[in-house]
């Protein structure tokens, strides 16, 4: 089956032309942030923090979803894993995303302008993996996680339309497998009770899920199969050799290979601190809504995004909340100044819920790199990583779990194809990685009013 090209949106190597945890110290013994996800937990972890000298086939740094996939995959093909996370398993980006399952792989563009070949002949069902190995996951391990199918592209200027219906023709003219069609602006509005957009796409094959839920629930899949997780070990070095080893303030894992999986968290190794911008997104949860409301704003239960850099998505959660996200610059975590930027936002959209009680708001940071490619790579032939999903997370971090246990069990042909594709590297980025993401926004949101 050859499935087609997504609609990819932005790129951020247009601004520099014109202008898991992660094993860090300074976050270590945090408990998760004050979501909804935290406070509608199914099971708490308790893993015990590393201590003393171990010995592994592989040691993974962080226990968000890139790590813990890899450590499924790994475990599953008889390898022995250690798991080594700062804070809890899920705290950072995995635990707090806003559940939408969304197909495809931010920059393949780019990749496939790389590799000289077209992005639907070089991606084909590559795309969709992410999704089809969450499904079986689910099921397998039995995995609690309210995964539900349903999504809704939206348009809100006629390039979108137009954009969302060579995406809809790309999927209709291939073996997708599941119904796909355009709305129109009435039909749009029946949907989602919302004169807010112009038309819509909409496709089951892409959905929304509980992400703490599912990242705690893979991480109890790798216990099982007995991969060992060590919970508050922030990592304080990596020794370099043939078995390199990580070592944290009680312990130390040696090992044949170490993956470090810490996406926008990360600070432990110095060359990968100038290749992504950390973007914030923040996420409110209203009270649960009554029956009568829910018909009226997505009766389908269905998970809504818009089309814009700086933009907006919602769905409803398990209990009938409203989950409404989006992007603005602000680096803090207050809750109230959250939930203020967030309901004028949400009752633009839906006016009746301008007065709806908000239960929980919160934010977290996604990696961004400047050519928005997933980085796959290696600092050194036996350590790996894996990085910077902007924004495709649920789906990507799965894929890569498997692409990187393929490549430490010595097949590299999908993991070449992405470390192939060089990061772009920006000196003193890190650094000034505030002011820049602050320039970026501004950017973007000049460009989504066009």
């Amino acid at each position: 089956m050859n499935l087609p090209c997504p609609l990819m949106k932005f790129s951020l190597l247009e601004l520099v032309s014109k202008s898991a945890s992660t094993a860090c110290p300074a976050v270590s013994d945090l408990q998760h942030t004050g979501s909804y996800y935290a406070a509608s937990v199914i099971h708490n972890t308790g893993y015990p923090p590393l201590r003393g000298a171990h010995s592994a086939d592989v040691c993974i740094i962080g226990a968000g979803f890139t790590g813990i996939s890899t450590a499924i995959c790994l475990a599953e093909r008889g390898y022995q894993v250690r798991v080594v996370e700062a804070n809890k398993v899920g705290w950072g980006a995995s635990g707090r995303n806003g559940g939408q399952l969304i197909a495809g792989i931010a920059g393949e563009k780019y990749i496939a302008n790389h590799w000289r070949k077209n992005p639907c002949d070089l991606f084909g069902e590559l795309r969709w993996e992410g999704h089809r190995i969450i499904r079986e996951r689910v099921r397998q391990y039995d995995i609690e996680c309210d995964l539900k199918f349903g999504y809704l592209d939206v348009a809100i200027r006629k390039r979108h339309l137009t954009a969302l219906q060579q995406d809809h023709d790309h999927l209709t003219n291939s073996e997708f497998p599941y119904d796909v069609r355009m709305l129109s602006r009435d039909e749009t509005c029946e949907t989602i009770g919302t004169t807010a957009y112009i038309g819509a796409l909409l496709n089951m094959g892409n959905g929304h899920l509980h992400p703490l839920n599912l990242c705690i629930g893979e991480a109890r899949a790798a216990a099982m199969l007995g991969a060992a997780i060590h919970e508050h070990s922030p990592v304080i070095k990596i020794e370099k050799s043939r078995r390199p080893c990580v070592v944290t303030a009680e312990g130390s894992v040696t090992a044949d290979s170490v993956v470090l999986a810490g996406n926008a968290y990360h600070r432990l190794e110095r060359k990968l601190r100038n290749v992504m911008f950390p973007v914030n997104s923040f996420i409110i949860a209203t009270e649960p809504l009554s029956a009568d409301v829910v018909a009226k704003i997505n009766p389908r239960d269905l998970a809504i995004c818009d089309p814009n850099f700086v933009l907006e998505y919602f769905r409803l959660s398990a209990d009938k909340r409203l989950l409404f996200g989006g992007r603005f610059n602000y680096f803090g975590d207050d809750p109230e100044y959250i939930k203020k930027r967030h309901r004028k936002k949400m009752a633009r959209i839906y006016p009746e819920l301008a007065n709806a009680r908000i239960d929980y708001a919160w934010g977290g940071t996604i990696g961004v790199p400047l050519n928005r490619v997933p980085q796959l790579g290696r600092i050194v032939p036996n350590v790996y990583y894996c990085q910077g999903y902007s924004g495709h997370g649920i789906n990507v971090t799965h894929l890569a779990g498997q692409i990187l246990a393929d490549a430490i069990a010595g097949t590299t042909e999908r993991f070449d194809l992405f470390a192939d594709v060089k990061p772009i590297v920006i000196p003193g980025s890190f650094a000034l990685r505030k002011p820049l993401v602050t320039l970026g926004m501004l950017y973007y949101r000049i460009k989504d009013r066009m």
